[in-house]
């Protein structure tokens, strides 16, 4: 798993860099490479486009994978924390029930007779 982590953030610094190197106005990487035309101008910027493309799919798919595997890894070793909560808790139609109070009903006095 850790090797997966790892992995996406080379691929990240990886990115970044081929990202910082373009300029949509050709400047860039792809100026410097003006004055000794070992690659030419146009065949270095399709360069680091199709390798910034290609970089952004394994990006993606490195994160796709961390996450499948994530999932399959943590399902085996740990339970929900919910699920664990609603076992532990006392069924309500099991628990003691304290009777009402009563209510003392004023007695009715007799009225006194009178001889």
């Amino acid at each position: 798993m850790i090797f997966l982590y790892v992995l996406m953030i080379i691929v990240a610094v990886i990115l970044i860099l081929f990202v910082l190197a373009q300029s949509s106005k050709g400047g860039g990487l792809a100026a410097n490479f003006a004055g000794s035309q070992i690659m030419g101008v146009r065949k270095t910027a399709d360069f680091l486009e199709k390798a910034t493309w290609t970089l952004v799919g394994v990006l993606l798919f490195l994160c796709i994978l961390a996450n499948v595997v994530k999932s399959n890894h943590g399902a085996v070793q740990q339970k929900s924390v919910l699920e664990d909560e609603i076992k532990n808790v006392i069924n309500p139609n099991n628990t003691p029930r304290i009777p009402a109070p009563q209510q003392n009903q004023p007695t009715q006095q007799q009225p006194e007779q009178q001889p």
